[in-house]
């Protein structure tokens, strides 16, 4: 549920999950999404015709033509010749595969890792990944590097289009990061995030499909009800230089005009896209992104967007975050200007225009004087109003700093927390102790603390345990105990400090847990264990190691896999969680 530093792990690359991911496609290709569309004033369907795709999958040697370019016309500038001849590779073979520089006509067969589109050479099935290429879109793409069992595609012209057409509602959606799958209908987009669980579950994790219990395994994905102006919060970043798609280039730049505050290019560290509204934050938060807009370019205010090149300028991000008032109900925002240096002088002018808006109850200055992009500061200050807001979630009120960790959607939260807690199956005498690892601010273990007789979390950052300490002191919550720690770097004697727990929840990163706690899990034989996932390809690594070991480490598995449940946490984004049931064999 939530990314944060990177770690090793001894197995599977990046590369290998890759493989594993995107070649089980080819043996079982994902159903085709429902066709029934969802009621919506912002979206409108499209009418497709889809004879084509009867053609395409009963001769799939016709689907991929191709021919060889030039090297020096892999440009990003490089646009689609209609003229191109596409003709058959000479003598096809279990041997060939595409090379850098050639263009294909390819066939999109379903989603994959980051949402990328998964296609195939025909005869050998070698996996290729396009970015923004959708189930069903037949397209001419340019290979663009190969990485080991797969190889990239950049998609060049849309020859016919992908199922489930719909018109995005933003602006920006065919090239801002953030909502890839925006003109996917979300029927079909939650159907492709359910099967891509379920291949990595059975292909990653090594769980038979053929067992006749693994059908009451994978339970259906909990979709989200709300699909737009779901985020909490949203940061945005300033740049001395605005970035525009191939399409706009053309565009001319000069003086304060280049300045750019808005959302980085897809990636690119140093280049931002412009943004005046984002659809996924609420309608009170891009008021104050508006105003911001108006006005910060004046050069009346002073005021300079910081160069990440010469490591000057003065304003380095825009973070909105929002909550609700305990006794109200009403939205309270907070707006926190990143800078490098405390020059408060220079941000009052905003300050006074932001207090206009009766919403922002917060405007605090981090200040980060590294030359890094990150928008934690070194040093925080409160310029006008609180410098906290509140929100609740299952009765549990917490506060939330600027650099809090929280979840981004709260409204799907309660959906997350409560399947959770079902799994937990708390027996409600109050006598069960819970292990919660990767607590982050404490927000799982607090909402069950009532229930159970102690809750010990772990978390590494230091901030989000005194979050999580003083959420606990809040909320007279006393059986709860917070500890700093290093998960990835845990010695014999962990747990030594507290009694063998009856549950455990553990919610990592993205790389998944690291081996050494893995172990630790196995050795305990607690007798339950709830997996919350923010990415379903460790997930299902780690579901292997747990349930069938590690056979090169001389370690054997014993949990039973009872459930995993897909919860979509992100519309119109590729990210999946899963909240996975273990219990011992």
């Amino acid at each position: 549920m939530r990314a944060r530093a990177t770690m090793h792990f001894p197995f599977h690359s990046l590369q290998d999950r890759f493989a594993a991911i995107a070649n089980p496609f080819h043996k079982h290709p994902s159903p085709s999404p429902m066709a029934s569309p969802i009621p919506s004033s912002a979206i409108r369907r499209l009418t497709l015709h889809r004879p084509f795709l009867h053609t395409l999958r009963s001769n799939s040697s016709s689907s991929i033509q191709s021919t060889t370019i030039p090297e020096e016309s892999e440009s990003e500038e490089t646009e689609f010749s209609p003229n191109h001849q596409h003709t058959s590779p000479p003598n096809p073979s279990k041997h060939y595969f595409p090379k850098r520089g050639q263009t294909l006509e390819l066939v999109c067969e379903s989603l994959a890792f980051k949402g990328k589109g998964v296609c195939k050479v025909s005869d050998t099935g070698f996996v290729l990944m396009c970015d923004r290429a959708l189930p069903g879109e037949r397209f001419v793409g340019r290979i663009t590097r190969k990485k080991g069992d797969y190889a990239e595609v950049k998609k060049l012209k849309t020859l016919s289009p992908h199922w489930d057409l719909v018109c995005a509602p933003c602006e920006y959606a065919s090239y801002c990061g953030g909502c890839k799958t925006q003109n996917l209908m979300y029927e079909a987009q939650i159907k492709a995030k359910e099967q891509q669980v379920h291949e990595l579950i059975i292909h990653v994790g090594r769980f038979p499909v053929r067992d006749p219990e693994f059908a009451s395994v994978m339970k259906p994905i909990v979709p989200c009800d709300i699909q737009f102006h779901y985020r909490n919060k949203m940061e945005f970043s300033f740049c001395p230089k605005k970035w525009f798609p191939e399409s706009e280039m053309q565009k001319e730049q000069n003086g304060l005009n280049d300045y750019a505050l808005g959302l980085h290019a897809p990636g690119f560290f140093d280049k931002v896209l412009n943004i005046d509204k984002c659809l996924l934050q609420n309608e009170a938060a891009n008021k104050v992104l508006a105003i911001v807009q108006d006005c910060w370019r004046d050069p009346s205010f002073g005021l300079s967007p910081y160069n990440c090149h010469s490591h000057t300028g003065f304003l380095k991000h825009l973070m909105l975050r929002t909550g609700r008032d305990v006794d109200t109900g009403l939205t309270e925002l907070m707006v926190n200007f990143v800078t490098s240096s405390y020059k408060p002088e220079l941000l009052q002018p905003l300050v006074k225009k932001l207090t206009l808006v009766s919403e922002v109850v917060s405007i605090v200055n981090n200040v980060n004087t590294s030359v890094g992009n990150t928008s934690v500061g070194e040093e925080e200050y409160t310029l006008y109003g609180k410098s906290t807001i509140t929100e609740v979630l299952r009765g549990v009120t917490f506060q939330i700093s600027a650099n809090s960790f929280f979840q981004t959607n709260t409204y799907q939260a309660e959906v997350l927390y409560k399947l959770i807690e079902e799994c937990a199956g708390i027996r409600g005498d109050g006598s069960e102790i819970v292990l919660d690892l990767f607590c982050g601010t404490g927000s799982i273990g607090l909402t069950l603390a009532r229930k159970v007789k102690h809750v010990y979390g772990y978390e590494v950052v230091p901030q989000a345990i005194s979050d999580a300490r003083r959420n606990a002191s809040q909320n007279g919550i006393d059986n709860a105990t917070f500890v700093q720690g290093d998960l990835n770097k845990i010695n014999d004697h962990f747990g030594d400090e507290f009694p063998k727990p009856d549950i455990v929840i553990s919610d990592p990163n993205r790389p998944g847990m690291h081996l050494k706690l893995i172990k630790f899990l196995l050795k305990q034989m607690v007798p339950r264990i709830i997996y919350v996932s923010c990415n379903p390809a460790t997930c299902a690594r780690d579901l292997d190691y747990l349930c069938h070991g590690v056979k090169e480490q001389g370690i054997e598995g014993c949990y039973k896999l009872k459930s995993v449940q897909p919860v979509d946490m992100f519309p119109h984004t590729p990210h999946i969680e899963c909240v996975c049931l273990l219990e011992l064999a």
